[in-house]
Formats: structure tokens, sequence, C-alpha cells
């Protein structure tokens, strides 16, 4: 789908940070004078992530721009699986996992997996995130292996959940088709070092590779999320186009008009405040895992003990996903009158891709006829907006993100942008943006538990730790 210039700007996803301002929200908000005073701060972060683009753990950046061959090869591979196979299943964790979801709930059917194959036209989808072994046994009991293809996605090809998967898959595999387990098998990893690589050779898999400068949070628009998409029959060019339209609003080197620029320094300001609680709350059902995939973007990218000099600083907001309208009725009454420690980002839907009326009823009953002659479109906007008067008139700090509509190109510009934004308050607070040692530490100690070589100190450590205390077992 390629779309015209007057398209793409009907199109534009906008960022309504009226609520974050002290006319709007009181005393806890900010007044234009205030963020003028930090220009000089988006500046430099502005200076840092452009002069970083394409460098280092910054290869996101330029996905939108250098992939038009991978492009091709992942669409007639798209091609090859929709054709051989009834469900498609990745293996994987974390961004592996979480980038996929977000776009298949998105841009696909919301009830997918249940419609007939001849509405479908696409695979079943299952993506397997966890080791829980009730999962594995549950998902081996509504697939038939010989008839699935499955994405195993590691970029080193040590993560222990996602090799688990592998080995329990290729020997079933294997035990079913012989050599040509490898035709229901692809790999995503790292073209040049890890484990994965080494096996994909052997096997004789066939491999989309992850570029070394993107991390698993960034890899959406990298094979990792484009192949996934391709295969459920997403556009993965114009979600591409998407992100490039994003990342040329996101250029702009005036902070008032960069929205990535202007709610990273938002957040900044108010994690400054003691905000240190950041909810992302969709007004639809096609969005709610772009929640789950920003939780860990925002929560691994900022959550850093030491900023670039080695100082102490424990830095980061939380993040909390919630979903509007089910959420209304179990958080806002928390977010309206608990702690002033949170700042609400809705994701706002203008146009739903259905309409659904109200039907006629209930005469005699007030509370519920009332309802009558409008639509579900026209509720769940009122609720949203309902719910955003509330916060304000409480003096919530809350900004809304619009969507003109949910399609490859809108979601491919969300995702840049919130990416955009973590890269630049990541410079902001002073922290490296894309470690993760906290992380490592995790899985460090989990190899030293299962007796992996080379980690005899670490299982040494483990094992001379305080005993728990029977006392406090109750």
């Amino acid at each position: 789908m390629r779309l015209n210039n007057v398209t793409r700007e009907s199109m534009r996803v906008k960022l309504d940070y009226n609520n974050m301002m002290k006319t709007y929200v009181g005393e806890e908000g900010f007044t234009m004078e205030e963020l003028e005073q930090h220009k000089g701060l988006c500046r430099h972060a502005y200076e840092v992530a452009q002069a970083n683009r394409g460098k280092g753990m910054m290869g996101w950046t330029e996905l939108p721009y250098n992939q038009d061959e991978i492009v091709e090869d992942i669409i007639e591979t798209a091609k090859h699986v929709r054709k051989n196979c009834e469900n498609f299943v990745v293996l994987g964790i974390g961004g592996s996992a979480l980038g996929p979801i977000a776009v298949f709930q998105a841009l696909c059917h919301l009830h997918h997996n249940d419609l007939p194959k001849s509405k479908r036209k696409a695979p079943k989808f299952y993506v397997e995130d966890n080791v829980d072994p009730e999962r594995m046994v549950a998902l081996l009991e509504v697939i038939d292996p010989e008839k699935t293809i499955f994405n195993v996605i590691t970029k080193s090809g040590a993560t222990s959940e996602t090799m688990t998967q592998y080995l329990i898959i290729m020997q079933i595999l294997k035990s079913r088709l012989g050599e040509k387990a490898k035709d229901h098998m692809i790999a995503t990893t790292s073209s040049a070092k890890g484990n994965l690589i080494k096996i994909a050779k052997e096997e004789g898999l066939k491999t989309f590779y992850i570029p070394d400068g993107v991390g698993g949070r960034f890899s959406q628009l990298c094979p990792v999320g484009l192949l996934p998409a391709a295969v459920l029959g997403i556009d993965i060019k114009t979600m591409l186009d998407g992100a490039k339209y994003m990342d040329k609003i996101c250029k702009n080197k005036d902070f008032k008009k960069n929205p990535a620029m202007m709610s990273a320094l938002l957040q900044y300001l108010s994690i400054q405040r003691g905000k240190n609680i950041s909810v992302m709350m969709p007004y639809a059902d096609s969005l709610k895992y772009i929640a789950d995939w920003y939780c860990q973007l925002w929560g691994e990218s900022l959550g850093k003990a030491v900023d670039k000099e080695g100082n102490v600083v424990y830095a980061g907001q939380t993040p909390v996903k919630s979903l509007g309208v089910t959420d209304q009725h179990s958080q806002v009454q928390l977010y309206t009158e608990g702690p002033f420690d949170k700042v609400v980002t809705f994701l706002a839907v203008e146009n739903y891709r259905a309409e659904v009326h109200i039907s006629e009823g209930c005469p005699d009953i007030p509370d519920v006829n009332f309802l009558c002659g409008h639509t579900m479109n026209e509720l769940i906007t009122a609720e949203r907006k309902a719910t955003e008067y509330a916060l304000t008139v409480k003096g919530r700090l809350n900004h809304t993100i619009y969507l003109p509509i949910v399609n490859e190109f809108t979601i491919g510009q969300l995702l840049f942008l919130f990416e955009m934004e973590t890269a630049y308050i990541g410079e902001m607070l002073n922290i490296d943006t894309y470690n993760q040692p906290g992380v490592e530490g995790g899985k460090n100690a989990t190899y030293a538990l299962l007796g992996r070589k080379g980690y005899e100190e670490k299982r040494e450590e483990l094992a001379n730790a305080p005993a728990k205390k029977a006392e406090h077992v109750i």
C-alpha cells in the first residue's frame, strides 16, 4: 500500500500534551516557560541521538531505510509459509515475542485463530514466550508440528528459554520428519556470532539476521518482527514507511515540533518531580499489547543503577499497562485519587475499523435507554474523554497520542515514536539506554543453578547465600 503525501498527512500520529500543562492540570503541571528553560537539554539529547544514528546499539534508527533486499526475501518466504503450513509459531522471549504479539494484535482480526481458514488467509499464530511446562504441552495439544512452521528467534542463541523450546520442538520434528525437519524451522539470529547461527548452518535452516546494532526491545522493525507480520499478511513495507515518516517528524530540531522530544522532556521533568510511574492506557483492544511492548522498551531501557560516568543514580520510571475501558473498573480509582506519582499516556483511536450501533430497548429504564441511538464507537470515545477529564480535574498528569486509524502506517509511526522518545530521554537522564546489566544478572544466576560450564563461581555464590528460615514461611 503506497500512500500519497495527502493521505500520509491525514494518517499522522499526533501528541496532545495539554493536560501536562499548568493551565489545565494546575500546580502539578508545567508552563511553556519551564519547558523553554530545558531547550538546551533537548538540544543535547537531539545532537547525541543524531550523531549516533546507525552506530553501536543505535542500528535500529536505520531499519526503515536499509532493508529493501531483506524485505523482499521476507515477503517471498512468508508466501511460502502461508502456502505450506496451518500454524506459525514464534519461539522467543522479550523483544523477540512482545513486538510480534503487539503487531499481530493491532493489525490482524482480534479472533484471528478462531476464523475459518477461508477467512483467515494466513496460518494460525502462536507466540511461545515462556517456559511453563504446562504451556508447552497445551501448545502441542492444539497444533500438529508436521503442519507447523516454527520461527526460533534469539540473537545470541544462548537465551535459555528460547533454546529450550528449540531443543524440544526440533527433537519432535526430527522424530517425525527426519531430514525434512529443517523445512519446518526458520532461525532469526546474529549473522556472525552466537550459538543459533552455528546450529542453523549445521541443520540447513532458512535464516534471517538481526543487525548487530539492534537490541531485542528495538527489533520489531527488523526480521524479528517483520517475518511474523508478513506471514500474517501484514503490509510490512507500509509499516516501515510509517516508521520513516515518523522519523522525519522526530528529526525536527525544535522540541516544540518534535513529538518524541516533547514527550521525552515532559516525562523527564515529571520524573524529577517524583512521577516514577508511567501508565500506558490504550482505548482499543487492537492496541492492548502495544502497552506490553512499551513496558519492556521503557523499563529495560531506563532502569539503570548508574549513569554514564558511573555515578549511582537509580534512574527509571516504572511502566504500567492499563486497558481502556476495561481498567477504568479496576485501576482508575487509584490513578485519580491515589499518590501523585504517575503520568498517564492515553492511546486514542479517532476512527475505529468497525462501527456497531447500540440497539433500541428498555424504554422504561432511563439508565439503560439513554444508550440507544448511539454507537459503541461513541461510547468508548466518551469513556476515554471522561477518564481524561477526571484525571485532569484531580491534577493528575496525562497526555494523549492520537492514531487516526489503526493500520500498518500508523503502527509503524507509533513504534518509532516510542523508540525515539526512549532514545531522547535516555540522553536526558545521562544513562546507557541500550545495556541491561540487571537482566544479565538474572540470566547468569539461572545458568549457574542449572550447571552451565563457566558459571561455577556464581553457583558457589548462590550455594553460600543465607538459608531461608522456616519461621518466615507460614
